[in-house]
């Protein structure tokens, strides 16, 4: 990542370009770092890429910075809860549909999706992967990526070669994916399906945005390569459980992130076991013969 502008001063908006302000909502936490951050693309028609969480502060600074412009899209990447429930209150502010991912449909793996979904969400329009949305000077396509969620979405900005990465790619850390929703194997293939693409800059839902992207992205990807061989490596040596694998992996984790760790080497495994890598061994994993 290359310089960054400097961090939201006092609830005042962050200008990325000439078609974008980034205004950060009050949620910070080890989870979503200062929190999760939306965005107003356009000027006299503006469309608001990830509202965020019900804040009526953040609602009011959304609002704000909208100023004289049109509202004409609210936009979600995905339903996790710090990023899509501001959606129903700020259409009920501007009359704005709510655009962008599905309603959540359960992978199925194992069981229904877990609680940090918006069980709420109801959007007037899904964009399925290449659709458009456009307004007054700009135009926004849906580019699916699934894997931390399985409807998540990001949004290719073509005027400013510019990508809303939500929680797919973030600027300060690696996404998690929490199975059954999560999968891995989508993951890894959405992250590949962006490193052929063309923006050079991502804003993601939280973080600092990335600069050479490509380069980016395929460090992620090697990263997530690299934990999956070690974590076939530990499991050549004997069966194991997934708390046991995070505490030998993971030495000196934030202990607030464990539980982050625990649901990303599930979800490893669970891949690794489609592929035939590992197999369920009572309680534990172990490497397949």
């Amino acid at each position: 990542m290359g310089a960054s502008p400097l961090p939201d001063a006092e609830g005042a908006a962050v200008r990325l370009g000439p078609l974008v302000r980034r205004l950060t909502a009050p949620n910070p936490s080890p989870y979503t770092h200062t929190g999760t951050q939306t965005y107003l693309v356009g000027t006299d028609e503006v469309a608001v890429i990830d509202p965020g969480p019900d804040a009526p502060e953040h609602l009011a600074r959304i609002m704000g910075e909208a100023g004289a412009a049109r509202v004409v899209a609210i936009l979600c990447t995905h339903t996790h809860r710090d990023h899509s429930p501001a959606s129903r209150p700020l259409q009920g502010m501007t009359g704005a549909p709510i655009v962008g991912c599905a309603g959540l449909v359960p992978a199925g793996r194992d069981a229904g999706p877990d609680t940090s979904f918006d069980p709420d969400y109801r959007p007037d329009r899904v964009m399925a992967d290449g659709d458009r949305l456009r307004g007054e000077g700009w135009s926004l396509q849906a580019v699916a990526t699934p894997g931390h969620t399985s409807n998540h979405l990001c949004f290719a900005l073509a005027e400013a070669n510019a990508l809303f990465s939500g929680d797919h790619v973030m600027g300060w850390s690696t996404s998690v994916v929490i199975p059954p929703d999560g999968d891995m194997g989508a993951y890894m293939a959405s992250l590949e399906r962006l490193i052929g693409r063309p923006e050079q800059v991502y804003y993601p839902g939280h973080g600092d945005p990335v600069e050479r992207p490509a380069r980016y992205v395929a460090a992620l990807a090697g990263h997530r390569r690299q934990r999956e061989g070690q974590i076939v490596r530990r499991l050549e040596t004997g069966s194991a459980q997934v708390t046991e694998m995070v505490d030998e992996m993971y030495a000196g984790l934030d202990p607030r992130l464990k539980g982050a760790a625990r649901h990303s080497v599930l979800a490893h495994l669970l891949d690794l076991e489609e592929r035939g890598r590992v197999i369920r061994d009572g309680a534990g994993w172990r490497a397949a013969a």
